[in-house]
């Protein structure tokens, strides 16, 4: 069997070895020892996030990726003749309006450049000036670019204008802060296989109970009834239908290491100086970031191509995949750029890696470089 490539990506990315030993094993889905191993992932993922059943939130797995749990959230907390209002500056909020749409759901769109923030003024006065607007979402970190969007100054707002508010957390959940209760968050949707670093298979959603209780017979989906699925973990501690069992036994090792490694702030400040070894690595190697520093999170950065007509995005690609690592494509509409992962079981040193197969792959390809490259 090969060795695994590191891979330089949001996600799903490079776990541990012990997170891969994990899933080893067989648990029947109904059995007492997969209901406990649930509960207990159940009440991990609200002590992560600083709340509690006591406090009236309530965590629900949901089987499949991350879009799955969004779209669940969406097609449950909205009201039949609600709307929803989307913040969009980039591919992953496009996806969210594209769900509420297929799901027939009434939608308006605050949309800004991929390299911007929403704008607050705005947001603020179109909240004011239509009042059919029941629900507001955003992407915390949009993973297109790698920007941090300002959640809790969204939810300010959102709360002082007593509407629902959800936060897509994919990439940022156990990376950046985030107070659920502060910042006014209604629903949270995040993913196993991010910066827990389990692996796919389901999603979760943290939700204020309140809310939760309202949304009652509102779901588009039968099988993304959040509601219902928040009842069946309720009553028999169960999903309600077949769920990722190998995923769960991984992801309650993973929150293990999780905890090992220092909790949130430890493995925060382990992807904050991957992503500054990477960008100064990148810089050195004459490579220009597409977001300004203030504006970059830790997850995952997007670098333009090199002005060379040498450079070709799948020579560069191979070139790094046969050195054992592997970066992303670009998702921007109009910028020919790349992305580089700085999250999931990857450490200072592996940047340094994938920064010597960057400079080999630069050699290799007679690129010109506007900087000496230094070490």
């Amino acid at each position: 069997m090969s060795e695994d490539k590191l891979l330089f990506t949001p996600g799903p990315l490079s776990t541990s070895p012990t997170v891969k030993q994990a899933m080893l094993r067989d648990v029947g889905s109904w059995d007492s020892e997969f209901i406990e191993i649930v509960e207990r992932i159940r009440h991990k993922l609200l002590e992560l996030a600083g709340v509690s059943q006591a406090a009236g939130y309530e965590a629900i797995p949901m089987q499949g990726s991350g879009s799955f749990g969004v779209e669940a959230a969406i097609g449950c907390s909205v009201p039949p003749e609600g709307k929803l209002l989307c913040l969009v500056n980039g591919a992953y909020g496009e996806r969210i309006l594209n769900m509420a749409r297929c799901l027939q759901i009434e939608t308006s769109v605050l949309q800004c450049a991929e390299h911007d923030t929403p704008d607050l003024e705005e947001l603020t006065r179109r909240l004011n000036e239509d009042p059919a607007i029941t629900n507001v979402i955003v992407v915390h970190c949009e993973t297109t670019t790698g920007i941090v969007n300002p959640i809790a100054d969204i939810g300010r707002i959102v709360s002082a204008a007593g509407r629902t508010y959800l936060v897509d957390a994919m990439s940022s959940f156990a990376a950046l802060e985030i107070d659920l209760q502060a910042d006014g968050i209604d629903y949270l949707i995040s993913s196993a296989n991010k910066c827990i670093q389990g692996v796919p298979g389901f999603s979760f959603i943290l939700a204020r109970r309140a809310a939760l209780e309202a949304s009652a017979g509102q779901a588009r989906s039968l099988c993304l009834d959040l509601f219902d699925q928040w009842q069946s973990m309720e009553t028999h501690g169960r999903f309600r239908y077949s769920p990722p069992t190998h995923s769960v036994l991984a992801f309650e090792q993973a929150l293990a290491e999780l905890e090992e490694e220092g909790g949130i702030p430890a493995r925060a400040a382990r992807y904050t100086e991957n992503q500054r070894v990477l960008s100064e690595g990148m810089r050195q190697l004459g490579f220009r970031a597409y977001l300004p520093p203030e504006r970059q999170s830790c997850i995952i950065s997007t670098f333009y191509y090199p002005d060379d007509p040498q450079f070709e995005f799948q020579t560069f690609y191979d070139i790094l995949k046969q050195r054992g690592s592997i970066i992303y494509p670009g998702k921007l509409g109009e910028v020919d750029c790349f992305r580089i992962g700085t999250i999931g079981h990857l450490f200072p040193d592996d940047m340094r890696r994938l920064l010597s197969a960057i400079e080999a792959a630069v050699v290799e390809m007679g690129l010109n470089r506007s900087l000496p490259v230094g070490s």
